[in-house]
């Protein structure tokens, strides 16, 4: 399982150094928009009806303020804003940074 050696905040952006040598960045308001929490996405119901989340997307200015590794499997940042129930696992950083690639931000 693909797991991160190092992580550090460079200026306006996370770094992520992961086991197999790969390197990942991210903005730090990239990182907060795209937060998996219920907070900020909302949850669906099993009639996929969606409760709860925000319809905002700017986060412009959201710094990380701090981290902590959840288990084996993922990332829980702690932001500027207050906002800290996002679980990021390690795959969704993976595919957030083919999301961050492709010029999605």
């Amino acid at each position: 399982m693909l797991k991160p050696k190092n992580v550090q905040s460079i200026g306006q952006e996370i770094a992520i150094a992961w086991s197999d040598g790969s390197e990942s960045y991210f903005p730090m308001a990239f990182l907060r928009r795209h937060s998996p929490s219920a907070e900020n996405r909302g949850e669906t119901d099993i009639f996929g009806q969606k409760y709860g989340g925000t319809d905002r997307t700017d986060f412009e200015g959201v710094t990380v303020t701090g981290w902590h590794f959840v288990g084996n499997y993922a990332i829980r940042f702690e932001f500027s804003d207050g906002h800290d129930t996002g679980l990021y696992s390690f795959s969704f950083l993976k595919e957030l940074e083919r999301v961050a690639q492709d010029g999605e931000e």
